[in-house]
């Protein structure tokens, strides 16, 4: 019963974290076609369904070229010059940069993924680092290993640099190998867990 149970919990956990993202999508579509609707209607005396979910995704769109292009780049660097040196802001941002994603996955806990290995040496777990060394041991990073199907339930490990592996995929994909609990398992992962253990 008990081993029936166990599939069952993380089929049906899967099937929640899968939902999500969509459940999330479709409230922020409507929600943006109902408040932009509005606007349309106020604003341009025009009732078109979704037209204010168009104009929003062309303006996301020209706001994505505007930040990728050399004025845009020079921009936020000059955001996060006067932001480091912001006295209570500088603090803030620098705990905020050090958890969040950036374009390009160059920053972050989540900016790599790594194969560490357990304690008995026999397998290895999969994990997200920045790749930094911590404060007083620069051979030492540390490393959050998700849970899976639930990627927020984890722990933090402070691996040694040259026992870390990185693996050369996204973190996107590494996502999509914990929230299906494996299912999904790009050829490239296994390669590399193949060759850490013959390692």
């Amino acid at each position: 019963m008990t081993q029936l149970k166990s599939p069952l919990r993380n089929t049906f956990l899967a099937g929640i974290f899968a939902a999500i993202p969509l459940a999330v999508t479709i409230f922020v579509i409507w929600y943006v076609e109902h408040v932009t609707r509005i606007l349309t209607r106020e604003l341009l005396n025009v009732d078109v369904p979704f037209l204010g979910v168009l104009l929003a995704v062309a303006a996301i769109y020209t706001l994505g070229l505007v930040v990728s292009s050399i004025i845009g780049r020079f921009f936020l660097k000059t955001i996060d010059w006067l932001l480091l040196r912001v006295p209570v802001m500088r603090d803030l941002y620098q705990a905020w940069k050090q958890v969040t994603l950036t374009p390009g996955g160059r920053e972050g806990m989540w900016a790599k993924v790594v194969l560490v290995p357990v304690e008995s040496g026999l397998t290895r777990m999969l994990g997200f680092t920045s790749g930094d060394g911590i404060a007083g041991d620069p051979s030492s990073i540390c490393v959050y290993v998700p849970g899976a199907p639930n990627p927020v339930n984890g722990r933090l490990y402070f691996v040694r640099r040259d026992r870390c592996q990185v693996v050369e995929m996204t973190t996107e994909e590494a996502f999509k190998v914990i929230l299906s609990i494996a299912n999904y398992t790009p050829e490239k992962l296994g390669g590399a867990t193949a060759a850490a253990l013959a390692g």
